[in-house]
């Protein structure tokens, strides 16, 4: 099931940023430096009381933006309607009520959808400011002080975004269904691919890039067995994304990530590997998903006996980061290769979801340590006690150790190998829990 979303709307220099940060318990400002790993700042999972969702900070004031204050405003407010199924009002008890606070109010009264106003900057603990009782005047029910840089009220805020969100009641799909994000840069071919499939005009088409705004699903039953396809818009890289509503389109991208067993990644042919594409990837590997790249408009590059191989070759030293990934050649246009298409998302998707027994784990353990010994260091060395799989979608391993700090990256990366090699767990990432004797 897709995670609902709550928004933190409000004028400027009212603390949004700020509360965003407290709420996910990070400061996402700080992008890692990690190859194939994307971080924006305009969203993030968090979780509370068993209760995932995803938070959404609508940014304020864009700086390339010409339009004066209270439309840009007005703008910000109706996106944030659009895609959240909660709304956090925040407001601000030193500057006290103003008139865009109220604009927005108004606005979220007509929504029709649960509103909170959150009055941040309540730094003081204590008996209650009289300036914050102005802000019932806002007609949206009990505010909630807050103190977004102490921390002060947040879980009463989040207890109370808590009461809106609704019940997991799972996906519309049935288990027999495997959903597929179709995930890439924009016009890659996405929505193309996905009306060759369905045989219709299911999704706009079009070359201007950004096309598609929203993730659309597309049920496809064929002799490969049932999917759900969704098509999202594409994901540019950060610097381009000046349009708010193409930020709401990126958001729902990754949403859409989130709701897939399987994520499709789709590059163009002629152009080649780019750097976003290692991003867009990234981000389903950091899911822990099921992967696929489909390499589109084949049909367009000039080929020779040897194409094919090189390209191969190529996209293999491109996507090192993923190197469990398969690809397959294929044309939108022609509909070539979409048959091999769909064996690799169902081959890939059971891979995902392989369970393997505690006796054969440990059976290959035995034999990749006696070829080749675990790490020591000043004279103490690496034991691994024995190993079990914990959990799949992805495949995650849990290591009984003596030492976790000699349980070297390279070490791991030697064991994964095997696994691999002997397992087969292509198309997936693994996941390693690395567990001393006597932790909980």
């Amino acid at each position: 099931m897709a995670k609902p979303v709550v928004a933190v709307v409000g004028r400027p220099n009212v603390g949004k940023s700020t509360l965003f940060n407290k709420l996910i318990g990070q400061r996402l400002s700080i992008i890692e430096d990690t190859p194939g790993v994307t971080r924006d700042r305009i969203y993030a999972p968090c979780e509370w009381c068993g209760k995932e969702f995803m938070l959404v900070d609508t940014g304020g004031i864009e700086p390339q933006s010409d339009d004066v204050i209270l439309s840009q405003m007005r703008r910000q407010a109706e996106l944030a309607i659009q895609s959240a199924q909660v709304i956090l009002l925040v407001v601000d008890l030193q500057a006290g009520l103003t008139a865009t606070d109220e604009e927005v109010a108004v606005m979220m009264q007509k929504s029709g959808k649960p509103v909170i106003v959150c009055v941040n900057k309540c730094d003081s603990l204590g008996e209650t400011p009289a300036e914050f009782y102005e802000f019932y005047n806002l007609g949206l029910g009990d505010p909630i002080a807050v103190s977004s840089v102490h921390g002060h009220g947040t879980g009463d805020l989040l207890d109370a975004v808590c009461q809106y969100l609704p019940e997991d009641a799972g996906d519309d799909y049935g288990e027999e269904y495997i959903k597929v994000a179709v995930i890439g840069k924009p016009n890659v071919g996405k929505s193309s691919l996905i009306n060759k499939i369905a045989g219709e005009e299911r999704v706009i088409v079009s070359d201007i890039a950004g096309t598609t705004r929203d993730a659309v699903d597309t049920v496809v039953d064929n002799e490969k067995g049932k999917f759900v396809l969704i098509d999202t818009a594409g994901i540019r890289r950060k610097s381009r994304v000046f349009e708010n509503i193409e930020r709401y389109s990126v958001l729902r991208a990754y949403m859409a990530v989130d709701r897939a067993q399987v994520c499709v990644i789709v590059i163009d042919a002629v152009e080649g590997f780019t750097e976003q594409d290692s991003k867009i990837a990234g981000y389903a590997h950091e899911q822990g998903k099921a992967c696929v790249v489909a390499v589109n408009k084949w049909d367009a590059v000039e080929k020779d006996g040897r194409t094919m191989q090189e390209m191969r070759k190529k996209l293999e030293n491109d996507f090192s980061f993923m190197s469990y990934v398969p690809f397959v050649f294929i044309s939108a246009k022609t509909g070539q290769r979409l048959d091999k298409l769909f064996e690799l998302i169902r081959y890939v998707d059971q891979q995902n979801a392989m369970r393997i027994s505690t006796g054969m784990l440990n059976d290959l353990l035995a034999q990749a340590t006696a070829r080749v010994q675990p790490p020591s260091d000043k004279g103490k060395r690496l034991k691994i006690f024995y190993m079990t799989q914990a959990s799949t979608r992805p495949p995650t391993f849990v290591f009984f150790v003596n030492n976790a700090a000699l349980f070297h990256f390279s070490y791991q990366r030697y064991l994964e190998n095997q696994i691999r090699q002997t397992f087969g767990l292509e198309g997936t990432p693994i996941r390693f829990v690395i567990r001393e004797r006597g932790d909980k």
